[in-house]
């Protein structure tokens, strides 16, 4: 838990989308929005302790996007002061993506930030497969000091929407068996590009907005709709448990602006306050 703040931040962002050249459907410049996530959260005081990226960092057919990515992904974790740690989703090309920091040598690993472990599990199949299973269970057999953070790009859920109510971890049953038990605090995800929150055996399950695009309900059961609404969350850890705010990366016209009227009230002493 960061010592200046009380809570560990985790900025959260999925599903980039990133081209070789040129913009996404003529609008999405998967790595300009990148730095614009860094310039937002600087901006408005984020002081995140981590960055995770779910997945889908570049549009399939794209390979030559990856060297971008990677220079962006260095430029965020500059501008928020804080590590950039990516997953590869169903669009990355997995021989590509080695350019990317810390997948040179594999698309899997274990990252250490102040007494944190994040887990980054590759997905980008649809399924995490037995032999990966294995090596997770292996690899949380020991707890961390705070606990861990498991991250991979197909949420092992259903969404809502009924266009991708089939589309999530194909093994989901077998990696909730893996999770069991252990000190996994929250499992971050994308793929769906809208914002999700479940519980699944009692772990906290945030799936990520798009980056590059955002899909509503109202398209209907055999209709995929991307409307131009980028977006990213916030994960925070405390003592009394997690949370997560989805922001959204363009701002709307204010229909009112007012200065604050009250102050912030410490947790500790909230059920003090009348």
């Amino acid at each position: 838990m960061s010592s200046a703040t009380g809570r560990f931040t985790v900025l959260h962002i999925s599903d980039v989308h990133a081209t070789e050249e040129g913009l996404l459907y003529g609008t999405v410049d998967g790595v300009g929005r990148l730095e614009r996530v860094g310039e937002y959260a600087r901006s408005v005081g984020m002081t995140p302790e981590a960055v995770v990226i779910t997945g889908d960092l570049a549009q399939r057919g794209h390979p030559g996007a990856y060297p971008a990515v990677a220079r962006a992904c260095d430029r965020l974790a500059e501008i928020v002061g804080a590590p950039v740690f990516t997953v590869l989703g169903n669009h990355d090309d997995p021989a590509a993506a080695t350019a990317l920091p810390r997948h040179r040598h594999g698309h899997i690993g274990v990252e250490h930030v102040e007494g944190y472990r994040i887990v980054r599990l590759d997905s980008s199949t649809g399924s995490l497969g037995a032999e990966q299973l294995a090596w997770l269970a292996e690899t949380l057999r020991e707890p961390s000091e705070s606990g861990s953070i498991v991250a991979l790009h197909h949420a092992p859920v259903e969404s809502p929407l009924p266009s991708l109510s089939t589309q999530g971890l194909a093994d989901a049953r077998e990696l909730l068996s893996v999770l069991e038990g252990s000190d996994t605090r929250a499992i971050l995800a994308g793929h769906f590009h809208h914002s999700l929150t479940a519980s699944l055996g009692g772990i906290p399950v945030f799936v990520g907005p798009s980056l590059a695009y955002h899909q509503v309900m109202d398209a209907g059961p055999d209709t995929v709709a991307g409307h131009d609404a980028p977006m990213f969350s916030l994960v925070q850890f405390t003592a009394l448990g997690v949370s997560a705010a989805a922001i959204g990366l363009q701002s709307p016209p204010p229909i009112f602006s007012r200065p604050l009227t009250h102050r912030a009230v410490p947790l500790e002493k909230a059920d003090h306050v009348p």
